[in-house]
């Protein structure tokens, strides 16, 4: 079993706002951040959870040869909640090279290749300005994240789908445990993009409206956009409390690239895992991945129910967000840290009838109760499968 890890410093940026005040603000006054889509070239009559304002942030000079719209998102995220200096006091304390980065994205800056395709010349040769390496490719997100903190640790890159961004948090708990490194900056980015907004389209996941992920009458996914980070650290080197990492489980069940397990044995194994690693213990809140697609929340509220039954009350953020991909996992660990802090359990948005099929106590309304510990779900692409217990230090 590993052991806990304590979360110092988190923050979070998305649809619904920049930075953890704006988060919370919203989820206490069920302020969404869907809108419709008016990105150019983009399909019709689909919303989406954008945030504004990443066309005009700016990378440090040094830093310049990553400009795409994912850094700038991570640069946006990065400013907020003191989340700089708090690394530069991890760095301070352990030595920059044993601070390690570990991110999760599926988009990475592939926003930045569909320009260059579409700006090819004649013979079909790509722009000669295009930097394949330092916006497109999947280790460039950990890269610059690295380079941005003045780090010099282990940097790894994990795309595992839609599971990306919770993941980086298992990863790291194994690399402190192997004593890789004594703190890891962990984290998901995705941005909104043509491959991401078209390919969801063809598949015919895109709801016309903004998603209600557990309604009876619910219709699909709204793609989203967002940066999670935290720092993680041994407990012994966070005296005081706090919020935690308590457990990590993952599982890959394989059952279809695009549809997960109808009875949902992936999920449920993701889920026993995390609980085991959190050393049992109750859970006062489940934060669904709850995409909105008729399967998927189907086979999430079977899983729930062969685990809990309809003791835990459970909802999806997703309708505040947008599904944002590889950076959902990470967003909705900040969630349930803000939740643990609130004692907040956020009801789906724009649901007036859950699922009855569910068998599940879904919440349609915000609901303040104590919460200890939130259990909390990411399900992605090829059977990808891991679950997180995120509560009080």
């Amino acid at each position: 079993m590993l052991p806990p890890l304590a979360m110092t410093a988190f923050t979070a940026t998305s649809a619904m706002g920049t930075g953890l005040e704006a988060t919370r603000a919203a989820l206490h006054a069920r302020r969404g951040g869907l809108a419709p889509c008016d990105l150019p070239g983009m399909p019709e009559g689909i919303w989406v959870g954008r945030v504004p304002g990443l066309e005009e942030v700016v990378l440090p000079e040094a830093l310049a040869r990553y400009d795409c719209r994912n850094h700038r998102l991570a640069e946006l995220g990065l400013r907020q909640d003191g989340f700089e200096q708090a690394v530069a006091e991890a760095a301070a304390r352990h030595g920059a090279t044993r601070v390690a980065v570990v991110m999760g994205t599926s988009t990475s800056g592939i926003a930045e290749t569909e320009l260059a395709y579409a700006g090819r010349d004649a013979d079909g040769a790509l722009p000669p300005g295009f930097d394949f390496a330092h916006t497109h490719d999947l280790y460039a997100l950990p890269r610059y994240v690295r380079a941005r903190l003045g780090l010099r640790g282990p940097a790894i890159a994990i795309s595992t789908a839609c599971t990306s961004g919770a993941r980086s948090f298992l990863e790291a708990q194994s690399m402190i445990a192997a004593g890789l490194c004594d703190a890891v900056v962990v984290g998901g980015v995705d941005t909104l993009c043509r491959m991401t907004l078209h390919g969801f389209n063809s598949l015919e996941l895109l709801s016309r409206a903004a998603c209600r992920p557990c309604a009876a009458d619910r219709d699909g996914i709204s793609i989203g956009e967002a940066a999670g980070f935290a720092l993680l650290v041994r407990a012994e080197d966070a005296p005081g409390g706090g919020v935690a990492l308590l457990g990590a489980g993952a599982s890959a069940d394989g059952h279809h690239m695009s549809s997960p397990h109808p009875e949902g044995l992936g999920a449920v194994a993701a889920m026993r895992a995390a609980l085991d690693a959190a050393g049992g213990g109750p859970v006062d809140y489940i934060n669904l991945h709850g995409t909105g697609t008729r399967a998927n929340d189907a086979m999430e509220g079977h899983a729930v129910r062969a685990l809990f039954g309809d003791r835990v009350p459970c909802s999806s953020t997703k309708g505040w967000t947008g599904h944002t991909l590889g950076a959902s996992g990470a967003l909705e660990a900040v969630i349930a840290a803000i939740c643990v802090a609130d004692g907040l359990v956020p009801g789906c948005l724009g649901v007036e009838t859950p699922d009855p099929g569910f068998g599940v106590d879904v919440a349609v309304e915000n609901r303040q109760a104590p919460v200890r510990r939130v259990l909390s779900n990411s399900f992605g692409f090829g059977g990808s499968n891991c679950a997180l217990v995120i509560g009080q230090a």
